[in-house]
């Protein structure tokens, strides 16, 4: 690692590891919890290259030495912070990763290379981060499932086509598939694999 990334990869993480990090454990923690609900993780970390503050907060929080990280859009700068930050290799085979950091864009098609899971361990599958252009000011989408009384409704902008679908045949794998997050600037907006989406 040269001496320009070597810089870059020791700032910009928690100011206070601990409570920093369980306060934005607990926002995220709160999201999933909550289908629907937009967590804000401005100000926790800030990282370098193409991160997004959100995943980045949410990798930092979440991402260790067990939980390898895939970037669909490489980075070295990126990669430098996350291995310091949090301890995770950054991995080049999907199939060795617990997240991934999509592209904005990202084709769902190309999803099923992440790992699913197995019914014994569902919890062995990959949790997809997806930058998108805003999570307010698209079509509308009416969401139910747990953590939801009735039904919720989002309306991000940007999803690449075949979202929708490629988010039904994943609910349809449950136990298995992918949690999904959606991210723009400090806020993420989590989708379970639980979580049903429909065009409202």
């Amino acid at each position: 690692m040269d001496a320009t990334l070597s810089t870059l990869a020791v700032t910009g993480g928690f100011a206070d590891p601990v409570l920093g990090s369980q306060a934005a454990f607990r926002r995220i923690m709160d999201g999933f919890a909550r289908p629907g609900t937009i967590a804000d993780l401005a100000g926790f970390v800030e990282a370098p290259g193409t991160l997004p503050p959100a995943a980045a907060g949410l990798l930092a929080t979440l991402a260790d030495g067990d939980a390898a990280v895939f970037l669909e859009r490489g980075d070295a700068r990126a990669e430098a912070w996350l291995a310091f930050q949090t301890g995770a290799a950054v991995v080049t085979d999907p199939a060795g990763a617990v997240f991934a950091l999509l592209s904005e864009g990202s084709d769902p098609g190309g999803w099923n290379r992440f790992p699913i899971g197995t019914d014994r361990y569902p919890d062995r599958s990959a949790t997809l981060i997806l930058p998108v252009e805003s999570l307010h000011g698209g079509p509308t989408l009416r969401l139910t499932g747990p953590g939801i009384a009735t039904s919720a409704t989002v309306a991000p902008c940007g999803l690449p086509a075949g979202f929708l679908a490629a988010r039904e045949a994943n609910r349809a794998l449950f136990p298995q598939g992918h949690d999904l997050v959606l991210v723009c600037g400090p806020h993420l907006l989590a989708l379970p694999r639980t979580t049903r989406i429909e065009e409202r």
